[in-house]
Parts: structure tokens; C-alpha cells; sequence
């Protein structure tokens, strides 16, 4: 019986396809529904843009499908191989802990919990909390959720904006992904655009009684794909500074009262200690200024505590005015020289994460001593922990802490503690990205001179441990002007957008390391600014091949995140630098994912002429030529890549003698196989699984299913041992798709 594909369940398809979720195998269902496209109207169609073009193509495809069962059917199995809708997630994770110590929030509690408990009306419940920093916004979003709790019977989230690196946030598409992980989205199953990631947020929520809460906002365009489209989600903002226009209940939360701030100080150091201190209490309140922050960080050290005296200690101007100024002089009064020594040099850099390694390259010290320092800190209040031996600085804190540090250790000093943080996290990034990827000439770096890993699993644990910092790194050493710096660094998180999916968290780093190959070296035409002066050891920006693997890194991080024009003005730049360079093998590879980018697309004839093109550059390198020995590999690849590009163009019997010529290349001889032929370790099974599945689908477009199984087969005992869960699940479709449908 053949199977009816209604018009909605199409549209529907071809979205899912175009929003590009589901990784590899996302990129194979989305060429072969391109070359189903493609066989049905008998002409080239570009690949959708979003729902009002996936609509119109389906327009287009429906009559062609309505008078051909076989057609319906195959196009019916063809969209069953989608992976199962992730509509189910598993329980969402809960918050963190509200504080113990909480007083005199009554009124903004109450208005929390009016506006999620008011009729719906067709509006959906959000909340903005806003007030000056340390004054306790994200401590009454914790209390709230933690008090109304059996309100969202479906569960809590808490995603906290500051654990990513770029200074002002990440971007919307990035707080999109890093939400919709935490609802419990395989990363596979995120989509690649923003347009899709908020669709699929909205499914998620759908039907769910809830509590969402964004922490440590930076702008209205971070969360305004967020406002929920039900109204039993309730979503509540929390900014650290003044509020910003948004469609939402604005609750400004304010200073504690003298009346309140003595209660809070009692709860946190005792009754007792605060009688013994009221002589000294109007002083300390009035520093505090109703700051909870303040407060609590006077309150640990309520012993200590004297009125700040700058003509004494002028380094305590320095940590103030305001409140903040006065938590990080409380704290610092529980400190020892050295411990608050290492606070202030970790300070420096702005690091979305710090732990005892990091503090100890930046106060030239012990990790030991740094181990203790940041354990004593966490005591005072002066750091926050994040577990795993990890912590982070509130940026007000940081930045008080860095004007300490410009006082009391100098400029020469706080340049010098962030050169040895940057020379560290180089260190480990190269070493890591080696160890990640130990055969690839894309990290073809120098060799690390400090801590190697056992595995290329190893190497990439070190990397993901890292990313944030690294790619603050990437800014920083730009902005100590030590570009080649920046480059390095870029360059050896390749690992990490190729294997492990980092593209979200990579890209600002990506874009501004490659934007330094635009950029003049000193000397060369570009003139200083008045009055400024070259830091010791700057250095100038790398060479041209360097600048052509970012550009296509960047690239490549752009197309898997489907921004098509800008991944092409990368690639093109990528070109560009490599042919400058002379860098033969580069400049293939770059050509090559330009016509990657054009496949994705369904571009099938463009991709192919830049395809054949990249096999033309190979075939020119010769044996003294840098990738020389990586050429058979390359070749291989590159002919796989013609024959999927021959199969979306209707030409499956080309296609078919690619195909296996790359297969040939991937498949060990017989004396591999007994480990003693000349090109052992040639086979890899994962390559050679995806070339099979290639295969299979252009045999199975030529009618020939019998052989398209057989090859699937092969392909599924490959992959057995790999753990490839959706390329499995994908070739089980595939074998669906080339059974005979009953009449």
C-alpha cells in the first residue's frame, strides 16, 4: 500500500531539513533530499532559506508526488530517516541553591509571583529583575524558584550567561544552543540557525508548567527569542545593572534598608558579633549602601572591619567609591598579602574561569599556593566556586581587583602576569590540539614545550575544559598586540569545531584572529598613533599561510552554522591567502570546502567544477612540497566529494565510479588487513562507512537496491565498533528506502 505525504508533513520536512540539526548524517539527508528535489521537477531548486521557501518547495513538490505512489513512497521513507523529534526530553535540571542569608524582599517577590500566577490573556508570563550589581538579583530569582516550586511541577532551568567568554555576552544564536542542551537537545539535534533553534525551544516548551531563568543578561536581543509562546512557561530575566526594553513585567530590585541590612548582617556573622560592632555600624552601613554583596563580605570579617582610611592605605581609594569597592576591601581584610596578591593577578585578563594552574602562572607561584589563596577567597566572598577546582570572579569584583592590582604591583608587573597566563594556555592549547588531531596538517603547530596528552580523547577533554578561556585568550593577546599570539591559539581550536561542535563558542574568535591577516604589519605603511608606545616583546601578525587555515576555519565554522554569505567571503579569503603563500596543498583544500559549501546548498554543478578544480591544484603538488604525503588521503577525499556532487546532478553511473574509486583508497588490502602490506593503516572504517553509505544511496537512485544493501551491510558492521548511533540509525532508513513498497 503506498503511503499518502501530505502537504504539511512536507513543509515540515523540508524545514527540518533546511535548519540543518543532526550533524554528518544531517548533511547526507540534506543532499539526498536535494537530489530527490531535483528528480522530481527536473531541474535545479536551491536549498530553502527557512519555513516560507521550505513552504513554497513544497507547493512545487506535492502535485509531482499526488499521481506517482512510487514517488509518494519513496519520499515518505525518505523523510522517516529525520531522528526521532526530541519534543520528550528527559526532566529538566532544576536551579542552583538559593542563598541562606535573604531578608527584605518581600515586595519584589511579590511581584514575581503576581505576575506568574496572573490570568494568561493571551500573554506570556516574563519577568525582567534589574538593579545595580551585587544587589541580589540573581539570589531573589533563586529564592523565588526555590519557594514556588510545586507552581512548575515540569521542572526549572538556570543558564548563567557569564560562563561564556566574549565580554559582552554571547550571542543570541549561542544562548539559543546553550538553553536548549540544558532542556535536554542532543547537541546533534540543535539545529545549525537561529530560526530553527527557536522553533525547536518552542516545542520543547510547549505544554510544559515551568521556570526558565537567564542570568547576567547583557541585552534585550539575548532573550527576546526566548519569550514563550505558552503561557504556563514562565520566563524570568535577570540583568546586573539598569533594565532594557523588553516585553516583560519590569521589577527593579533596591538597596536593603538600614533596618533589613542589620538583619542580613546578623544572619551571616551572629547576633553576638554585630552587638560588639554597632559603634562601627553606621560607618559600615553607610559604605555598604544596601548592597547585599557589600554586606555579606563586611559580615565574614565583622572583627576586622574598620572604616576605609585612604590618607593611611591609599591603595583603599582605589577599591572604591560604592559598595563593591567596599566588599573588595572587606574581603581583602581576611586575606593575607599573598593570598589577595594572587586575587588581584588572576583578576587580570577578565578569564571566564580561573583554578589553581591559571592563578599560579599569573602570581608566579606554587599551585599549591594558588590552591590556597582561591580556597581562602571563596571563604571571603571575594570569588565564586564552580566546582571542579574551578572559579570565576563577579566582573564588578574583577574590575575593582584589577585597579588593586595597578596600584599595588604596577604596570610592568600586571603585563607581565597576563604574557605568562597567554604563554600557559598556548602551551596547553597546541599541545592539546596535536594530541586531538596527531595526523592532521591543520594543526601543524609548533610543538608544545609543556604537558602532552595519552589520546586524541585526552587532547580533546583538555581542549573542551578550556574553550572559554582560550578564546578569551585569542582577544586578549590581540589586545596586547601579540597577533601571531592570537593566531596561534585560534588555529589549535580546530579540534574542537571539527569534533566536538564548539561552533557557537569558537566563532568570535575565529572572526577576530583571521581579521588580523587584514591588518598591516608594523613597518609596512601602517602608521602608530601619537604618543603610543610598541609593548615589549609585541610581536608582528603571522604569515599568509597562517591566515589562510584560519580563514578557513572560519569558514568552515560559518557553513556548519549555515551563514552562506559569509562563509563564502571567508573561503574566498582562505584561497587567497594560500595561493599568496604558495601554499598549494592549503589552497585545494580551500577550494574543496567551497565547493562543500555549494553541495549543501544544492548547488550541485557549482560544486562540482570546484571540486574537480581542488583535484586539479592537488595533482600539481609535488614530492618536496608541504602535504605532499597527506595527497593519496586528499585525492581520495576529494573524489568522494564529485561523486555525491555527480549523484545530485542525476548522474548516478559517474557518480557510482567515484564513489568507489574513493572506497578503494579507504579499504585495507588483504596484506593491510595481516599487517604487513606496504599501506597499513590506510583503511579507516568511519571514512570508509560514509563513502559505502554514499554509495548505497546513488545505487539505490539507479534502481539497483539489491547491490545498495549489500553495501549498507558492510557499512553497518563498520560502524558497530564506533558507537555511531545516528549514522546507524540512518542506514537502518536507508535500508527501508530500498525495499519494494507493496502495491
Amino acid at each position: 500500500m503506498f503511503e499518502i505525504v501530505t502537504m504539511g508533513a512536507l513543509t515540515a520536512f523540508l524545514t527540518s531539513v533546511g535548519n540543518g540539526a543532526f550533524g554528518e548524517m544531517g548533511k547526507q539527508l540534506l543532499i539526498s533530499t536535494g537530489a530527490q528535489v531535483r528528480r522530481v521537477l527536473g531541474r535545479p531548486v536551491p536549498l530553502p532559506s527557512g519555513p516560507e521557501e521550505a513552504a513554497a518547495l513544497a507547493r512545487q513538490v506535492h502535485p509531482a508526488l499526488a499521481g506517482d505512489g512510487r514517488a509518494a513512497h519513496q519520499w515518505a521513507m525518505l523523510m522517516r530517516s529525520l531522528p526521532d523529534d526530541p519534543s520528550m526530553p528527559p526532566p529538566w535540571p532544576g536551579l542552583p541553591p538559593a542563598t541562606r542569608h535573604f531578608t527584605d524582599r518581600d515586595a519584589v517577590l511579590r511581584q514575581l509571583r503576581r505576575e506568574a500566577s496572573r490570568p494568561a490573556g493571551g500573554r506570556p508570563r516574563v519577568a525582567l529583575l534589574y538593579g545595580p550589581p551585587g544587589i541580589g538579583t540573581s539570589e531573589i530569582a533563586l529564592h523565588f524558584g526555590a519557594d514556588q516550586s510545586a507552581r512548575f511541577p515540569d521542572g526549572s532551568i538556570h543558564l548563567d550567561l557569564r560562563d561564556g567568554a566574549e565580554e559582552h555576552g554571547p550571542e543570541p544564536a549561542a544562548v539559543l544552543r546553550r538553553l536548549l542542551e540544558r532542556m535536554g537537545a542532543a547537541p546533534d539535534a540543535v539545529p545549525a540557525t537561529e530560526r530553527g533553534r527557536v522553533e525547536l525551544y518552542r516545542r520543547l516548551a510547549q505544554g510544559r508548567r515551568a521556570l526558565i531563568v537567564i542570568d547576567h543578561v547583557t541585552s534585550a536581543a539575548q532573550v527576546r527569542g526566548l519569550i514563550p509562546a505558552t503561557p504556563e512557561v514562565f520566563l524570568v530575566v535577570v540583568t546586573s545593572g539598569p533594565g532594557f526594553v523588553l516585553e516583560a513585567e519590569s521589577i527593579a530590585v533596591p538597596a536593603l534598608a538600614d533596618r533589613h541590612a542589620r538583619q542580613l548582617l546578623g544572619r551571616v556573622a551572629g547576633r553576638e558579633a554585630v552587638d560588639r560592632a554597632k559603634d562601627r555600624l553606621p560607618a559600615l552601613l553607610a559604605e555598604c549602601q544596601g548592597n547585599a554583596l557589600a554586606l555579606r563580605a563586611a559580615a565574614l570579617g565583622l572583627g576586622e572591619w574598620r572604616p576605609a582610611t585612604p590618607s593611611e592605605d591609599p591603595s583603599a581609594a582605589l577599591a572604591g567609591p560604592g559598595p563593591l569597592g567596599e566588599a573588595v576591601r572587606a574581603a581583602g581584610l581576611r586575606l593575607g598579602p599573598e593570598q589577595l596578591r594572587v586575587c588581584r593577578l588572576s583578576a587580570l585578563g577578565g578569564w571566564p574561569a580561573i583554578d589553581a594552574p591559571l592563578a599560579a602562572m599569573a602570581a608566579d607561584t606554587t599551585e599549591e599556593q594558588a590552591a590556597r589563596a582561591l580556597a581562602e577567597a571563596v571563604e571571603a566572598r571575594l570569588v565564586e566556586e564552580l566546582g571542579d577546582g574551578r572559579y570565576r570572579f563577579r566582573p564588578a569584583v574583577r574590575r575593582r581587583l584589577e585597579q588593586l592590582a595597578g596600584w599595588e604591583d604596577g604596570y610592568t608587573e600586571c603585563s607581565a602576569a597576563v604574557a605568562r597566563v597567554l604563554e600557559g594556555l598556548q602551551k596547553t592549547a597546541v599541545g592539546a590540539a596535536r594530541a586531538a588531531l596527531e595526523n592532521s596538517w591543520r594543526v601543524d603547530l609548533p610543538p608544545p614545550t609543556g604537558r602532552s596528552y595519552a589520546s586524541p580523547g585526552a587532547g580533546i577533554a583538555a581542549l573542551t575544559a578550556e574553550v572559554d578561556n582560550l578564546v578569551r585568550a585569542v582577544f586578549l593577546a590581540e589586545e596586547q598586540r601579540h597577533p601571531a599570539t592570537a593566531q596561534r591559539l585560534a588555529r589549535a581550536l580546530w579540534p574542537l569545531q571539527l569534533k566536538a561542535g564548539h561552533l557557537d563558542t569558537v566563532l568570535p574568535a575565529l572572526r577576530r584572529a583571521a581579521s588580523l591577516a587584514d591588518r598591516p604589519a608594523p613597518g609596512a605603511g601602517a602608521e602608530t598613533p601619537a604618543g603610543a608606545e610598541t609593548p615589549a616583546g609585541a610581536e608582528t601578525p603571522g604569515d599568509a599561510e597562517m591566515a589562510g587555515a584560519l580563514y578557513f576555519q572560519l569558514a568552515h565554522c560559518l557553513g556548519e552554522l549555515k551563514r552562506w554569505d559569509e562563509a563564502d567571503r571567508a573561503a574566498r579569503a582562505a584561497v587567497a591567502q594560500e595561493h599568496a603563500a604558495g601554499h598549494r596543498f592549503g589552497e585545494a583544500s580551500a577550494v574543496e570546502l567551497q565547493g562543500l559549501l555549494r553541495l549543501y546548498r544544492w548547488e550541485f554543478e557549482e560544486a562540482y567544477a570546484y571540486f574537480t578544480e581542488a583535484e586539479r591544484i592537488y595533482r600539481t603538488i609535488g614530492p618536496e612540497e608541504h602535504g605532499h604525503q597527506d595527497l593519496p588521503r586528499a585525492l581520495a577525499l576529494v573524489t568522494r566529494h564529485q561523486g555525491r556532487a555527480l549523484r545530485g546532478l542525476g548522474r548516478p553511473a559517474e557518480s557510482r565510479t567515484l564513489l568507489e574509486t574513493a572506497l578503494a583508497f579507504f579499504t585495507p588490502s588483504a596484506e593491510d588487513a595481516g599487517g604487513t602490506g606496504s599501506e597499513r593503516g590506510r583503511g579507516e572504517a568511519y571514512n570508509r562507512a560514509r563513502v559505502l553509505t554514499d554509495l548505497a544511496e546513488t545505487l539505490h537512485d539507479a534502481g539497483e537496491d539489491p547491490a545498495a544493501l549489500e553495501r549498507i551491510a558492510v557499512a553497518e558492521r563498520l560502524l558497530a565498533p564506533e558507537g555511531a548511533t545516528l549514522h546507524l540509525a540512518y542506514l537502518a532508513h536507508l535500508r527501508d528506502r530500498c525495499r519494494p513498497a507493496a502495491d
